[in-house]
């Protein structure tokens, strides 16, 4: 018997026919992993702070309702930046004042129901603040508010994800002309703003970095209650963006490394004056996911050999587009789910989407692979398989949550049962067949 719950778990999958020839690619996530991840990040902040802390749960990330209750039970919150993302998080049980609302591009309506149901919203931008006004007027106990700031420390190497360059489109951006003297303006005249919010992390963004995004904030929070001569703001909101290490079982940085360097570099944050608002996705989630998906051919192609499996463009959409920023691992198993043993050999691992870079890996040195093997995308707990590109109208695979038991056997629950052909015709169309021929 394997010790290695993954390994486990890609075992039982096969034997109970999770992964089979009518579903060739499904994808497994850890249960025990995903509450020991919510475990550390609380206990890495009620290490550094007695002041209340919500950590919520960037949607984003894992939209999935099983998923975001399994971290409502868990004690966490959802941060979410849609009406889609906020229906799953209600459809969770997550309520209002464990939910936060952000988005530069929030409608009258979604603005309209954050503050009906009080959610706390951020606030992107000075048009968005005016909506706000006009909603907060006369409103006896408006929800929570604040500001987003964009603190312009720079970026990461993942140009895309950097969200604190000097010309990021999130928030106001702190440094511009005018900005700081606008923004402490606008909370003098706006007793119900309490809070501000920043993220300046994400993949590819060093620790120091989003450290000192979060120092530009609060040390504009201090200047923000000066000016006001009382304690205004109340709550900063520091984001998330915890980097993932996508190249090992290495779990660094971790929650407690990160809260130890905002407790050193803005130790005022951390003095119980203020409540703080995270909102962590990725680093909660990636590690514990896997996608599993049956070589189905091999070949050589000018003299490389080629496994093509199941998963590609349609649930590693990054990696495919974008693979030197989105590396994936692969482990190889073989066709009864036992990892695959041999001298390795550089192959590329192909998906079945009709165009020629889909690919997972490329010259990658793993044993030989043969038709009815199994290949799995590790680390891929978080934006990969609930973001499903229907690419080829490829169906979403099926989602399941694994349970190790103490004898060594595993229980499986479904979170998104695998998409038939019929839900892809319905969702295309299909009931309106002749709409377009009609006279």
């Amino acid at each position: 018997m394997a010790s290695d719950p993954r390994d486990q778990a890609v075992r039982a999958a096969v034997e109970h026919a999770l992964l089979s020839d009518s579903e060739p690619v499904v994808a497994l996530l850890d249960i025990a992993g995903v509450r020991a991840s919510a475990a550390a990040l609380r206990a890495a902040f009620a290490a550094v702070t007695d002041a209340p802390v919500l950590h919520a749960f960037a949607v984003k990330a894992s939209p999935l309702v099983p998923v975001l209750r399994l971290l409502y039970e868990e004690g966490l919150g959802a941060e979410v930046a849609s009406p889609g993302e906020l229906a799953l998080a209600r459809a969770a049980g997550v309520p209002p004042d464990r939910t936060v609302l952000d988005s530069p591009a929030k409608t009258p309506a979604e603005l309209r129901e954050a503050v009906a149901l009080g959610i706390a919203v951020n606030a992107d931008n000075p048009q968005e603040l005016a909506r706000l006004d006009a909603l907060l007027t006369g409103t006896a106990t408006p929800p929570p508010v604040g500001l987003r700031v964009n603190a312009q420390v720079g970026g990461g190497t993942i140009e895309a994800l950097s969200t604190a360059t000097d010309t990021s489109k999130f928030g106001v951006a702190l440094r511009d002309e005018g900005a700081r003297e606008w923004i402490v303006r606008a909370f003098r005249d706006r007793p119900w703003l309490t809070r501000l919010h920043t993220h300046s992390g994400s993949q590819g963004v060093p620790l120091p970095l989003m450290a000192a995004g979060v120092r530009a904030v609060y040390e504009l929070a201090e200047e923000i209650n000066r000016a006001a001569g009382r304690h205004q703001v109340d709550t900063v909101d520091i984001g998330g963006g915890l980097p993932v290490n996508f190249a090992s079982d290495d779990e660094t940085p971790t929650y407690a490394e990160y809260a130890r360097l905002l407790a050193a570099e803005v130790p005022g944050l951390f003095d119980g004056r203020y409540g703080l608002v995270t909102e962590f996705g990725r680093s909660l989630l990636a590690r514990h996911g896997t996608v599993l998906a049956r070589v189905e051919y091999t070949k050589t192609s000018g003299a490389r050999p080629i496994a093509v499996t199941h998963a590609g463009v349609q649930v590693a959409t990054r990696t495919v587009y974008d693979p030197a920023s989105w590396p994936l691992r692969i482990a190889a198993y073989d066709a009864e789910g036992l990892p695959k043993t041999g001298p390795a050999v550089d192959q590329d691992v192909a998906g079945p989407a009709c165009f020629a870079g889909d690919l997972l890996a490329v010259a990658r040195p793993l044993p030989p692979l043969a038709p009815g093997d199994v290949v799995a995308a590790l680390d891929t707990g978080a934006y990969y398989f609930a973001h499903h590109y229907a690419y080829n109208s490829l169906p979403r695979p099926g989602v399941y949550g694994y349970a190790v038991r103490p004898d060594g056997t595993v229980r499986f629950a479904t979170v998104r049962g695998p998409q038939s052909a019929a839900e892809i015709v319905a969702e295309s169309g299909g009931d309106r067949r002749d709409a377009l021929v009609r006279e």
